[in-house]
């Protein structure tokens, strides 16, 4: 079976569920024909689904992700500020590395919206159905929404990382308060605390709470550098943590916090200044 024989393969186990479905064509051209794929599998309901289905999506999904190209995580530049911090800006799911980090809504099922761009819909789409079949499985044992600032584990499935984090950050409407900024801290101590308890060296976050949850670019980056900072300083069971972006914006906003961090270091180092970054 070809790269396109499987995406239609898919495409038509995927419409014939639903009797609803049964009136929709499948297009002619690959991009409209991926966009369908991706829409079904996001507006899918967790529910078992054949062997062979599964077979032929992880096949289809792990050879768009190596279309893509894959980025080792050891291969990125560390920062002069610790070497165990990396800057990176690109496509998350492209990534390998022991975890990244999904920031979901508090169902913890994944974005059910056709195609949004938030990065809960992207991750969901590239790792598979899986997950969000053992998402589902997490939450009903668990009884409850998942509460803001914990964070639960999966595997990666399809994905080139191996597992990923699920956290909820805190969502901002109107004023961001104190609060927000605690939980949204208790969102990255959370993940490298499980990523620690679970014997990973290397986890990679995504910008919480940003898009969607509207907090506030700048002071995110700010609380996500010190957070993982702080927790760095006592435990040492985490040897690498990659600030990933995708917006130039948000590079630029990382960057600027890491030199003024390095700046100020250097001036303690040198005597002239006492208070820590």
């Amino acid at each position: 079976m070809t790269h396109e024989e499987q995406r239609i393969y898919l495409i038509r186990e995927l419409l014939a569920e639903e009797p609803g479905y049964r009136e929709i064509e499948i297009p002619d051209h690959e991009e409209e024909q991926k966009r369908l794929l991706r829409s079904l599998m996001n507006i899918r309901s967790p529910r078992p689904i054949s062997n062979e289905f599964l077979k032929i999506q992880d096949e289809y999904l792990k050879e768009e992700v190596a279309r893509k190209g894959v980025t080792d995580s050891a291969s990125l530049p560390v920062s002069s500020l610790d070497r165990r911090l990396v800057l990176w800006r690109g496509d998350i799911t492209t990534l390998k590395i022991d975890a990244i980090v999904n920031a979901a809504n508090s169902a913890l099922r994944g974005c059910f919206v056709p195609c949004h761009s938030c990065v809960d819909n992207i991750i969901h789409s590239v790792s598979g159905i899986q997950l969000r079949l053992a998402c589902d499985k997490i939450m009903k044992e668990q009884g409850y929404d998942e509460p803001t600032g914990k964070a639960k584990i999966t595997p990666a499935y399809n994905l080139p990382s191996e597992y990923v984090l699920h956290t909820v950050g805190p969502i901002v409407s109107g004023r961001l308060t104190d609060k927000h900024c605690r939980q949204l801290a208790d969102c990255y101590q959370s993940c490298l605390k499980l990523a620690a308890e679970n014997g990973l060296k290397s986890i990679a976050f995504c910008c919480i709470s940003t898009g969607e949850f509207h907090v506030p670019q700048k002071k995110a980056a700010e609380i996500a550098v010190r957070t993982v900072r702080d927790y760095l300083k006592t435990d040492t069971r985490i040897e690498k943590v990659v600030f990933n972006v995708f917006k130039q914006e948000d590079y630029d906003i990382y960057r600027e916090i890491v030199t003024r961090l390095q700046v100020a270091i250097c001036i303690c180092r040198n005597g002239n200044y006492t208070k820590k970054a």
